[in-house]
């Protein structure tokens, strides 16, 4: 399986992918706990059909530490007890953050305000940013159907 659209051989789809990465640096250096944007990261990618994010993001947070059985249970969060109240508030805004489409009213009121309680104004922003950044990364790995599987933890940066 080849992409419909080689990303890094494009000059354009490869300055815009730096500069996206670039923003990933500076949410990788936020105070967000770094499991917790894994599993948003991972969240956002599985309603998004984009292997190659879901790719990415098991395989960098299962080497960093995360266990096969916290990554196993993303998709099913709400019935899982392996997640913490923060994380499930962060995997909420991050649920309805990417399915805009299916709400009128986007993200509401109630999950902000869940997601509020547990984190700073600072992790709010990273949180959202984050949010936003592996919707732009999903969007375009699933237009171009980049193929997924060979990603080595820490490949890209």
């Amino acid at each position: 399986m080849e992409a419909r659209l080689n990303l890094f051989d494009s000059r354009t789809a490869a300055m815009f992918g730096k500069h996206l990465v670039a923003a990933g640096k500076v949410l990788a250096d936020s105070t967000l706990p770094f499991a917790t944007q894994e599993l948003v990261k991972l969240r956002a990618s599985q309603i998004n059909g984009c292997a190659g994010c879901i790719d990415m993001h098991t395989k960098d947070a299962a080497h960093a530490g995360e266990t096969a059985v916290r990554l196993n249970l993303v998709a099913a969060w709400r019935e899982a007890t392996v997640f913490t109240d923060a994380e499930r508030a962060a995997l909420e805004l991050a649920e309805q953050g990417t399915r805009l489409a299916d709400a009128a009213e986007g993200v509401t009121d109630e999950v902000w305000a869940n997601a509020a309680k547990y984190y700073d104004e600072d992790q709010l922003a990273a949180l959202v940013c984050t949010i936003a950044l592996i919707n732009s990364f999903n969007r375009l790995n699933v237009i171009v159907q980049q193929p997924a599987g060979d990603y080595q933890p820490g490949q890209f940066g």
